[in-house]
């Protein structure tokens, strides 16, 4: 699965996306291959930035309007769609910040309503990318206690708490989700903290998550990198 990152402002009836300054044009494209081969595309809403929130069922229901119409199997008069015809696989939720009062479950439970099996259309992935800290935050928490995520991606990189705990995090995680497949999120830049050497990736990453009945694989941070430094094709073996 590819990820595209990010979705970075919504929730007050304007709407940004960001895909690290590339350009739009043609991505359409790119995603119709992926597809063609195999690899489902999903898109990330949140990221880094302080210019999205869901402060209320309404506002999560816009956003799923929006979301549908842009990006998915929808269309509606003034909502523009960045990459044309092409019709996107997923949503994660890739949240950085939120208040207790963020109704990520109202949007999770309403995408859910169009992950289409068996029917006319295509199913609808819903996944998050969290920080390995657990319990999270209560507003992905109250999603993720849906029940309806299909993958859950445990960043064990970028954070201080996670470089020593991510093991017992990693076991929390796993257990209170069993329907859940969790795959452990590592970069692929060295210059980024709590960067794994492959070395480590086979004699503790790897041997560790993959007790868990539900381990899923293995989510790199970001094909920027991974490209200048080819950690997927180091690693993937190990998976």
């Amino acid at each position: 699965m590819v990820i595209m990152s990010f979705l970075n402002v919504y929730g007050h009836g304007k709407y940004n996306l960001d895909l690290s300054g590339h350009p739009i044009a043609g991505i359409g494209d790119d995603i119709k291959h992926c597809q063609f081969i195999g690899v489902p595309v999903s898109l990330s809403i949140g990221g880094f930035g302080n210019g999205y929130s869901l402060p209320s069922n309404r506002s999560a229901l816009e956003l799923f309007d929006y979301l549908w119409n842009a990006y998915f199997g929808g269309s509606k008069a003034g909502v523009y769609r960045p990459f044309g015809d092409a019709w996107l696989d997923g949503v994660d939720l890739f949240l950085e910040h939120g208040t207790p009062a963020d109704r990520y479950d109202v949007l999770a439970l309403e995408l859910a309503k169009h992950n289409i099996r068996g029917a006319p259309g295509k199913p609808l992935h819903l996944t998050a990318t969290p920080r390995c800290t657990f319990p999270p935050s209560s507003y992905l928490g109250r999603a993720v206690a849906t029940g309806i995520f299909e993958r859950i991606h445990i960043r064990i990189y970028d954070d201080d708490n996670c470089e020593a705990y991510w093991h017992l995090a990693w076991d929390k995680w796993t257990a209170a989700y069993p329907a859940t497949r969790f795959y452990v999120g590592m970069t692929a830049s060295e210059m980024t903290h709590g960067w794994v050497h492959p070395k480590n990736v086979y004699y503790d990453v790897a041997p560790s998550t993959q007790k868990a009945d539900n381990y899923g694989g293995f989510m790199i941070w970001d094909r920027y990198y991974d490209k200048l430094s080819n950690y997927t094709s180091m690693v993937k073996a190990y998976a």
